[in-house]
């Protein structure tokens, strides 16, 4: 379970995990636009589908830096807008509403914590960003989440879509998603939060950016 970090409230920590859910949306957008996203961020993203014992909720994370884009979108919600944040912000309520349902199948779970042990090793041997360990992560998600009858339907371009490696990482990325998701509802987060309490989200997610300037 998710320990408190005395550096941060427990409305901060939610707002970091409800960041890494974002952050993780916000990487799948600019491989379906671009056909690229940061590495470092990704990297840090794929460690934090198998931090399954973490002493807080930041050492998912590494640090908040990796959370900048997820953090500055949350900072936006009440301002109308930008097409990456729509596309974003849908992605993550569709990973809130799967990671409810993933919730309730614990033969699910219970692959998913088996199939996370073997990739702990994958790991040790070529880094978590290394395409061995996304496209397992990827068949992980394929098998789980992606078998229920809700699909999240990604906005992008063709020539970037068909690509195995960019489809691969953008299953790996929505399993990180669902791993911030898990970690958001530990520590108390329910979906209509992030709908009613926009203004308090709003300036939670101001002060951990500040932290980063």
């Amino acid at each position: 379970n998710a320990m408190t970090d005395s550096n941060f409230s427990k409305e901060q920590e939610k707002t970091i995990a409800l960041a890494g859910i974002l952050q993780s949306c916000y990487l799948v957008d600019r491989i379906a636009q671009t056909g690229q996203c940061d590495q470092a961020t990704l990297t840090v993203l794929m460690e934090s589908v198998l931090q399954t014992d973490p002493a807080s909720t930041l050492d998912v994370y590494k640090d908040l830096t990796h959370l900048k884009e997820g953090l500055a979108l949350l900072n936006q919600l009440l301002n109308t807008g930008s097409q990456t944040r729509s596309h974003t912000v849908r992605y993550a309520l569709a990973i809130m509403h799967l990671q409810r349902k993933l919730n309730k199948r614990s033969d699910f779970l219970q692959e998913i914590s088996k199939r996370l042990s073997s990739a702990q090793v994958q790991v040790q041997h070529f880094g978590a960003a290394h395409e061995n360990v996304i496209f397992n992560l990827a068949g992980i998600y394929s098998d789980t989440v992606s078998t229920f009858a809700m699909r999240i339907q990604v906005a992008g371009h063709a020539q970037h879509l068909q690509v195995d490696l960019n489809a691969a990482k953008i299953r790996a990325l929505f399993l990180a998603a669902i791993r911030s998701s898990m970690l958001w509802r530990q520590l108390g987060g329910h979906r209509w939060q992030f709908i009613v309490n926009k203004r308090k989200l709003v300036t939670t997610s101001q002060s951990l950016l500040d932290r980063l300037n």
